[in-house]
């Protein structure tokens, strides 16, 4: 799979408005798009937040977990300030997905220290950034890597 790329499908979906929302199942999507999903652990929150990822990043989301869970099978996941995380033990976390108007933004908590180290930066020293639009290829075997890398450097507290 060494230098396998994906391409996210251009599917659409409709935002709801909070309204809207509150009279069906479907969550809410926040500003950017972003699915509101309530505070949980486990891989069912995860889950949900996936399946409510508007358009083609809801196929991105469900690659990534795919890629994050054969990379790190014993991976602990929970959806906290509507954004899945990815762990090693409880409430320390190694990476994080969220969604925005026109990306998908995955952090890796201690991504300084990953080689190479992804390519976009924060205000945080430690955090690194990985963007993903829609007509993006995504490395699959650099992402593996890097998740497997960051599972194997001390977690983020939160």
């Amino acid at each position: 799979m060494a230098g396998k790329t994906i391409k996210a499908s251009a599917k659409k979906t409709a935002t709801k408005t909070a309204g809207e929302a509150s009279a069906s199942t479907e969550p809410v999507l926040l500003s950017g798009g972003n699915p509101q999903i309530a505070k949980g652990y486990g891989d069912a929150p995860v889950q949900a937040y996936i399946a409510a990822m508007p358009g083609w990043k809801s196929e991105l989301g469900a690659r990534l977990d795919a890629l994050i869970t054969s990379a790190v099978p014993e991976v602990r996941k929970a959806v906290k300030w509507n954004s899945p995380l990815y762990g090693l033990k409880d409430d320390y976390w190694f990476l994080g997905i969220h969604v925005f108007a026109k990306y998908v933004k995955v952090a890796f908590f201690r991504g300084a220290s990953l080689d190479p180290v992804p390519p976009g930066t924060s205000k945080q020293k430690e955090v690194r950034y990985l963007d993903i639009h829609e007509d993006d290829g995504l490395d699959e075997a650099r992402f593996t890597a890097w998740v497997k890398q960051a599972a194997a450097l001390p977690g983020e507290k939160m």
